[in-house]
């Protein structure tokens, strides 16, 4: 029995094997690089040194760069922070490092490219770099079992296994993206994968709680046609949605400056994935996980025994 609720007829779920193999080759190689390249840290993980510095006029940023390694400092990021006029400049860890004369040391480094003015200076140790690297993975891990215990309750404990793998998948294969690009990844792309982790969710939560109404009220429906017309039910709201919030992290990321370009690419990736992963693998792991009709049924039942008592 097929619903007839949605004009689209895809078969999603005929699709789930193939869906699974790039998910699982996305996933080694993004383990492999993980483990053996590993991420480019930024100094909030690896600890250094952070100098801002104003101009008069606008400068151009290769010219920075330029002379400060003229002067050995090879591994320094530099970027337009707020203006053209104001550069931050990110320098790694050293040993016996001192900050007062490490920035008059970019000063007279930058003294060819106009007139700077120190603006302010911030040393990250690697022991603080460290304790936020782990606070941070600590944090991704916090809200997935917050997720797993919310959907849990909200539907049934199967759900919350298929959400939180689907999750789970998301978060590696952004990370893989990053390891293998060796993109900077420091706390703004930290934030985007916890923001990744909603945005993904919230994509599931809306296909499972249709998959739910849908396996309430299509009693004699077989499993995979319930859940694979679901999704065909919610196809255009999940695409419009993704469309319209990467439209906005394009613009982001092509416009709105160096400051915020890891930010946006970490969204951006996280975005196509979690679209990706609500129609093809959130669905095909409920199958797996051979959610039926009569286990809701069940549930309903114990829930409507309980508003039945005084």
């Amino acid at each position: 029995m097929q619903l007839s609720t949605s004009s689209l007829n895809i078969d999603f779920l005929g699709k789930r094997k193939i869906a699974w193999i790039i998910s699982a080759i996305l996933i080694i190689v993004s383990l492999v690089s993980l483990s053996t390249r590993g991420l480019n840290l930024g100094i909030d993980f690896t600890g250094g040194t952070l100098v801002e510095v104003g101009y008069p006029e606008a400068v151009d940023l290769d010219s920075v760069r330029k002379a400060l390694e003229r002067e050995s400092f090879n591994d320094a990021v530099v970027q337009h922070f707020g203006t053209a006029k104001d550069v931050l400049i990110r320098l790694p860890s050293s040993e016996n490092e001192n900050a007062s004369e490490l920035s008059n040391q970019v000063l007279a480094a930058l003294s060819s490219t106009g007139e700077p003015s120190m603006r302010r200076v911030e040393f990250v140790g690697p022991q603080v770099g460290e304790e936020l690297r782990d606070d941070g993975g600590l944090a991704v891990l916090y809200a997935l079992f917050g997720i797993l215990i919310y959907v849990a309750l909200r539907f049934e404990y199967r759900f919350s296994l298929g959400a939180v793998a689907a999750l789970i998948h998301d978060v590696i294969i952004t990370l893989g993206f990053f390891s293998v690009m060796q993109a900077p990844f420091d706390l703004t792309v930290l934030a985007a994968v916890l923001a990744v982790i909603g945005y993904s969710l919230n994509d599931t939560i809306v296909v499972f709680d249709r998959i739910r109404e849908n396996f309430r009220r299509m009693r004699k429906a077989t499993s995979m046609g319930v859940i694979n017309g679901s999704v065909n039910q919610m196809i255009s709201r999940t695409l419009v949605t993704s469309l319209t919030t990467l439209l906005v992290l394009l613009a982001l990321f092509f416009i709105g400056g160096e400051v915020i370009h890891s930010f946006a690419l970490a969204l951006i990736v996280g975005v196509v994935v979690g679209t990706y992963s609500s129609i093809y693998i959130a669905g095909s792991l409920l199958v797996i996980l051979n959610v039926t009709a009569q286990d809701l049924m069940t549930e309903e039942k114990d829930t409507t025994e309980l508003d039945e008592m005084p």
